[in-house]
């Protein structure tokens, strides 16, 4: 076992999914789907945690309901064997305390609270703004650090002050600074996750706890093998597992949000997605079958010596 991590996974385990949310036809809620991808996750997939009500599960045009929904589905599904994490982010914080109390009711392990976006509030309202969400519930709870989509980043002074409250433990690391990261995790104990796929490799090497992979609703098993062998100690195999699924990482994620793809590719597969809800719109034809093309490529030839491409 390499010795260059700490932990094996933390409050959201250590190869977790951003979940999407599948929908019917009609766009309403897909339960009986959500909870077959959710098996199919973990159960197939190697998933040992999963995320919903993300980005990734279209958090923004789902009702507090239906997000409470979903957490009830999934976790009755596989949340004997998997860590169930809520996204309960808003930029009210009225609202993301009464998120994450109905999340802890609905049977989530673990909160993902994003950094109060639009509004762009300084550091000292975020952090306060963190501490009353933690202070809401029981839960552990994650901070998502993803100043590219709310235009505020977690200052490496308001993550040392976070990581002492008792229920703040991970961060989920979208800021794309990685002496940032590395100094973070050098200060504290908080267990950090990748939540940009590129970068599932290059933070496990630096002592990240796992990732959030909205990749891996498609590929959960190729994601996975990449960190399983650098914890093997075959660092070689990591990173050519790595640079196989990067074509893959780049169609689903640079152009296009990865509901948007991954609900395409799941499709294709024959599995749970649906359509996304508006202001999203579905992926064309012509890209559908462009990253149907792409994945099968990724996810299969030398890099994984002819192991079946879940």
């Amino acid at each position: 076992m390499s010795t260059h991590h700490r932990r094996t996974g933390g409050p959201s385990g250590r190869t977790a999914c951003a979940m999407i949310t599948p929908f019917a036809a009609d766009g309403s809620l897909d339960l009986d789907g959500t909870q077959l991808l959710a098996t199919r996750l973990v159960d197939e997939g190697g998933c040992d945690g999963l995320v919903v009500n993300g980005t990734s599960g279209e958090a923004p045009t789902t009702s507090d309901a239906e997000q409470e929904a979903v957490i009830r589905a999934v976790a009755e599904a596989v949340g004997d064997r998997a860590r169930i994490t809520a996204g309960v982010g808003s930029n009210n914080t009225r609202h993301a305390v009464e998120l994450a109390r109905a999340a802890e009711r609905a049977g989530a392990h673990a909160l993902l609270v994003v950094t109060p976006y639009y509004s762009r509030p300084p550091q000292e309202a975020v952090r306060a703004h963190f501490r009353t969400v933690a202070d809401a519930a029981g839960l552990p709870v994650v901070l998502y650090d993803i100043p590219g989509r709310t235009g505020t980043a977690l200052s490496h002074d308001t993550l040392l002050r976070l990581a002492e409250h008792p229920r703040v433990t991970g961060v989920k690391d979208c800021a794309y600074d990685l002496m940032k990261s590395a100094k973070v995790l050098a200060a504290t104990g908080l267990a950090y996750y990748s939540g940009c796929d590129e970068q599932n490799l290059p933070l496990r090497a630096i002592g990240a706890d796992g990732y959030i992979s909205t990749v891996a609703n498609v590929a959960p098993r190729r994601v996975r093998a990449v960190v399983d062998a650098y914890d093997a100690g075959e660092p070689g195999t990591a990173a050519r597992r790595h640079l196989a699924l990067t074509p893959l990482i780049d169609a689903m994620m640079s152009r296009l949000p990865g509901a948007v793809t991954a609900k395409a590719l799941l499709d294709a597969l024959g599995l749970p997605g649906g359509p996304v809800r508006a202001p999203l719109l579905p992926a064309d034809a012509d890209t559908t079958a462009g990253l149907t093309d792409t994945y099968k490529r990724a996810t299969t030839g030398p890099a994984w010596d002819g192991t079946d491409p879940l």
